[in-house]
Parts: structure tokens; sequence; C-alpha cells
């Protein structure tokens, strides 16, 4: 068995799961994957890639109230559970139950099911399917683009090298001279925003930011970029007042034009 999480959210890692799920099976083994983070922001095509397990969660890029996980589950799974020979220890994670519960023929009760978060899950997904998961996975790359274009303006470093970094969490160094904490707790009392800390081994040394679902749009882009910019520069680090906003406009302004380029030779190509 083969299981990692695709978007992983403690360091802005982004896993190559279509890569991973071939090897695995090049390998006869079933993939279990944690996409969480990723569900409605980043590619994830379950079926294409042949991904047995995946599990996800309704807080993230979805943008709704949390204590829900989608999950779903191949074939080769089901039949894998049905097939199992030792009982589970575990009522609460008895997938067998659980298939059950929701099966076509029989409908053998297992839990009360959280009416009012499945009808907020509804809704979300409802969202997602008017806006198209393709132009959601298009919208948080493009608001990272102008973000990571803002903070390299201002001299910040990324963690993750660009090829392997989670377009809706970055996580960035603690500039020298900074503060970490300092900075978090101002940007929270004088702006509102509240900005991750770095976790274990990492504490005190990135900070992580985090542009999902419905927060993820240019106004905040453009809040972060200003207020860090504004807060790192009051804490005498060499901070041009401005740059970051001026960069981060200059990346949509270039996105917009090779959108409306790529539109014009489709249509020639039409034609």
């Amino acid at each position: 068995m083969l299981a990692f999480v695709h978007a992983e959210t403690s360091t802005g890692c982004l896993s190559d799961a279509q890569t991973l799920t071939s090897l695995a099976h090049a390998h006869d083994c079933v993939v279990i994957v944690d996409a969480v983070t990723s569900l409605g922001g980043s590619p994830i095509k379950v079926d294409e890639w042949g991904i047995d397990a995946i599990y996800s969660a309704s807080q993230k890029c979805l943008s709704c109230t949390p204590g829900l996980s989608p999950v779903s589950f191949s074939e080769r799974i089901v039949d894998y559970v049905k097939q199992r020979k030792e009982k589970v220890h575990s009522w609460f994670m008895d997938l067998g139950l659980i298939l059950n519960y929701w099966g076509s023929t029989t409908r053998t009760y297992h839990h009360t099911a959280p009416i009012n978060g499945l009808f907020a899950l509804h809704e979300a997904l409802l969202l997602l399917k008017e806006e198209g998961v393709e132009r959601a996975w298009e919208r948080h790359m493009r608001h990272y683009l102008a973000f990571k274009a803002g903070i390299e303006a201002m001299g910040l470093k990324f963690l993750v090298r660009e090829d392997a970094r989670l377009p809706q969490m970055s996580a960035v160094h603690v500039p020298q001279g900074a503060n970490e904490a300092e900075v978090r707790r101002t940007l929270l009392s004088e702006f509102n925003l509240e900005i991750g800390a770095g976790l274990g081994p990492l504490a005190g040394k990135i900070w992580r930011f985090g542009l999902m679902g419905y927060s993820c749009k240019p106004e905040n882009v453009m809040l972060c970029l200003s207020a860090l910019g504004s807060v790192l520069a009051d804490a005498g680090l060499a901070i041009e007042v401005g740059a970051a906003e001026a960069a981060a406009h200059r990346s949509y302004a270039l996105q917009h034009a090779r959108a409306a380029r790529q539109a014009r030779e489709q249509r020639v190509a039409a034609a």
C-alpha cells in the first residue's frame, strides 16, 4: 500500500500524484491519497489517474464549514473491503458498515447524518460547479503567481522549489532581522490579517500564507503584500514600500495578456 499527502500544508509541497499512483500500481500497490487541501485548488483526477482511495475536507479550497470529509473508493477497494476476513476492530471506521449505510439495495443504519453540514457542502460544490473546477485550478494558480511576484519583490525566499510548490499555501522563509511572532501579531492586530506559523522543526523559521477557495482573490493578495511590506519596513528591514504591490500588478497584467493571446490563437485555429 502507498499512502501520501497530495497538498501538504506544513511545508507548502505539492506531490506528483499521477506519477506516484502510476509507480504504485506498477508494483501492485493500493494507493491512498490525502487530498484535504487540493480538492478544488489543484488538479486531482481520481478516475483518470486510477487513485484507489482518496479523502478530502470541506473547509479548505471548498470554503465550506468544517467537519465533513468527502471520500471516494474504487471498485478495487470496495471488493477488498467486502472480502476482508478479519473483523474490523473499530465500529466507527468499519467501511463495510458505511457501505451498507450508503448501499442502493440495503440501508443499514450507521449514524445520524450531519444534515446541516451536508447542505452546506452541497452549496459549496454547486459554487465550484458554476465556476468550473478547471477555472478554480486556474484561479488558485493565477493569484499565487501574483503573490509570488510580490514576495520576491520584497527579497523574500520560498521554502519549496518552484516545481514542487503548492499554489494555495506558500511557505516563506522569515528574513533575517525580523521577529517572526511579532510580525504575525502586528498583521493580526493592525490589519485583521492572520498568517500561519511554521510547525515542528520549521517553527520560527517560516510563515505560511494560505490562498484557498473564497479567499483566493486579488484583493486579499494585495492586502497581504501591502500589510506585510509595511510591517517589515517599520521593523527596520530594507523593504521598498509599494514594490510588492507593483510586482503583483505586473504579474496580473502579464497573465491577462497571455490569456488574451491564447484565446486569439484558438479562435484563429478554429476558423
